[in-house]
């Protein structure tokens, strides 16, 4: 299916409709064509003269062959889709009065996460009365920002949305470890001949 829309995309051969077609190729000058002479000379290469960019006065053909054409197409697909990361949030939930056992737990398990590259969410959930604490509520997700700091950059401070109050943190891109250029040594001033007063 993926192959047909791919297909659809691109007018070949006689399907183009333009009088002149600017022909790009490895072994053909690169100018403008009457479409008669571009389909000939794709014949005679046993080709196809694809239009690859219809907008442009003339449009833009490749001769080339077209399954060849449609195979670069799908691996450049697939090449970009590879590169594209995937950002998964996982959630962390605390209590207001979280003790430091289980806040060390769910720390760790942070660190766990943004070093895979994904978002951490964490959040307080105040039931009932508990929403009196709501400042101790942000001194512990601010804590653990802190904490993290090293790991991760905080997207968005606390905020209460009803009755959580959520930060949300991205990981740190790792930076690259660069070694600093060596310092060139200075150069070596030549020795000065001591001056000899003689008179």
């Amino acid at each position: 299916m993926k192959n047909d829309t791919l297909k659809g995309q691109y007018r070949i051969n006689e399907q183009i409709r333009a009088k002149e077609v600017r022909i790009v190729s490895d072994d053909i000058e690169p100018k403008v064509y009457p479409i008669f002479q571009a389909l000939k000379m794709a014949e005679e290469r046993e080709l196809d003269l694809v239009e690859i960019s219809p907008n442009a006065q003339p449009p833009v053909c490749r001769i080339i062959d077209y399954s060849k054409f449609l195979y670069q197409l799908k691996k450049r697909q697939k090449e970009q889709k590879a590169k594209q990361v995937k950002v998964n949030v996982k959630e962390i939930r605390f209590g207001p009065q979280t003790d430091d056992h289980d806040y060390n737990f769910k720390l760790k398990h942070a660190k766990g996460f943004l070093a895979d590259g994904d978002k951490v969410k964490a959040y307080v959930f105040f039931k009932g009365r508990s929403i009196l604490f709501k400042e101790q509520g942000e001194v512990l997700l601010l804590r653990f920002a802190n904490d993290l700091e090293d790991y991760a950059k905080v997207d968005q401070m606390p905020v209460l949305e009803g009755k959580r109050m959520t930060i949300q943190l991205s990981p740190k891109k790792k930076e690259t470890s660069k070694k600093p250029a060596a310092p060139k040594p200075a150069p070596v001033p030549k020795a000065e001949k001591p001056e000899t007063n003689e008179e």
